[in-house]
């Protein structure tokens, strides 16, 4: 019964600090979209300035951005083209694909092209692949009665093929292990060459003429789109190994050997690299003491690449944005110290009537940053204007992403801070009855 009176002054006093923790709140929202009304009504009554002032900050978000969007789409586009390849196929050929360590230019012209015979060892032996393919490239004119495609790039691949290289067919089937073993003269061609020789007619039973030879279509890739490096099958004619050696030697260097081995799921490639080396220096008898003549390559090496370059390019395109978003933010701060100087008696009058320092900074401030928001706002929405144009009249994509749009803003909103902070401070600072009598 005495701890009675303690415990109502105890709940009397945590309702009395909620209540004058509610009634604060209420005080700081009405006192924020006091200031931003303020500030919106600023702005409309000066629309001239107001335009001039985005267009600074419009034009720096618009710069900064759309480099880091384009730049982000490109490498998207790149990154998804090596991709299609596989992280975890490694490609067995003459030239590295990065040079380095102790090898002279002499060491890797000497050295042999990889042959059939080792991707059949590769396929015998090895533990660690899912699959191997030895594959060949060499150009010749396609045929299908008047219409022809010169300089096609026909890729004559063994069994595995499918196996190590992503792709689907669209139309048809691909080579039957039968086909490839006895080597008809069938094909699987690309989206393009199809739509070049045939249109919009169905290719698939029709006899095609590659160099000379007759090859029957049995089967359509499915449109993969340009590749940035390069390794799109839409512009390609496969054949099986077997039928290509009867066009050219597959051994020879004309034809750019190569054997794709992929790796079995959750094989790491250093462990199938290490596997395929005591393979391949087995079949080409090299003493224990002598260098491998053959390389290994990867995906990642193309991928370690890019890295460096795109990293470049978004130091670039941070230094070329810089200089329009120092431009815009300069811009804001004059037309807020202009502003300021207008304003000068009613910042006195609002003093007079009991408006804290605190009141008249955060009206300027939240005015400056609405300016620059809205500028960037405007550059972003030109920026996606031009996504949908681009995408829309050609086979590019840009894609502006929530990452950059979350910059874009947050840049503004620095920007505004930044460049009002000064102006709002003088604004604050100011006298009142100096202010009413200026």
């Amino acid at each position: 019964m005495t701890n009675e009176p303690i415990l109502l002054q105890a709940v009397n006093f945590e309702l009395g600090g909620s209540l004058l923790l509610s009634i604060s709140m209420k005080i700081y929202l009405k006192l924020f979209f006091e200031s931003v009304a303020f500030s919106l009504n600023a702005l409309t009554n000066n629309k001239l300035r107001t335009i001039l002032s985005l267009l600074g900050i419009t034009i720096g978000i618009f710069s900064i951005i759309s480099v880091f969007t384009l730049v982000d789409s490109l490498e998207l586009k790149i990154r998804g083209s090596i991709e299609e390849l596989g992280d975890n196929v490694i490609f067995v050929q003459k030239w590295p694909w990065k040079f380095g360590g102790a090898y002279n230019w002499w060491d890797y012209m000497s050295r042999p092209y990889p042959q059939p015979s080792e991707q059949v060892a590769i396929a015998e032996q090895s533990e660690h692949a899912a699959g191997s393919s030895f594959t060949c490239n060499f150009a010749r004119t396609v045929k299908f009665q008047s219409n022809s495609v010169e300089q096609t790039i026909i890729v004559g691949a063994s069994k595995g093929y499918d196996q190590v290289r992503n792709f689907e067919v669209k139309k048809g089937r691909y080579f039957s292990e039968k086909e490839i073993l006895s080597g008809s003269n069938v094909c699987v061609i690309g989206d393009q060459i199809a739509y070049d020789l045939f249109g919009f007619t169905d290719p698939i039973g029709k006899l095609i003429k590659i160099g000379g030879r007759k090859a029957r279509v049995i089967g359509v890739f499915k449109r993969e789109g340009e590749s940035m490096i390069g390794f799109s099958l839409d512009p390609y004619v496969v054949l099986n190994l077997n039928y290509a050696r009867t066009m050219v030697n597959v051994k020879s260097s004309n034809v750019d050997p190569s054997i794709y081995v992929k790796a079995k799921e959750g094989i790491d490639n250093d462990l199938l690299k290490d596997e395929l080396t005591g393979i391949i220096r087995s079949q080409r008898r090299l003493k224990p003491r002598e260098r491998n003549d053959f390389a290994l390559n990867e995906i990642s090496i193309i991928s370690q690449g890019f890295d460096g370059f795109f990293g470049f390019i978004h130091i670039l395109g941070s230094v070329i944005g810089g200089f329009s978003i120092i431009v815009g933010a300069v811009s804001i701060a004059n037309i807020m110290f202009v502003s300021v100087k207008e304003r000068t008696r009613i910042i006195g009058i609002q003093k007079a009537l009991g408006a804290k320092n605190g009141f008249i900074l955060f009206q300027f401030l939240s005015e400056s940053v609405i300016l620059s928001l809205i500028g960037g706002l405007i550059g972003l929405i030109l920026i996606a204007l031009m996504a949908v144009g681009v995408n829309l009249s050609t086979e590019y994509e840009i894609i502006l992403t929530f990452k950059n749009i979350a910059i874009g803003i947050s840049i503004s909103i620095v920007i505004g801070i930044l460049a009002g902070l000064i102006p709002a401070w003088q604004a604050a600072r100011k006298d009142p009855v100096e202010a009413i009598r200026s």
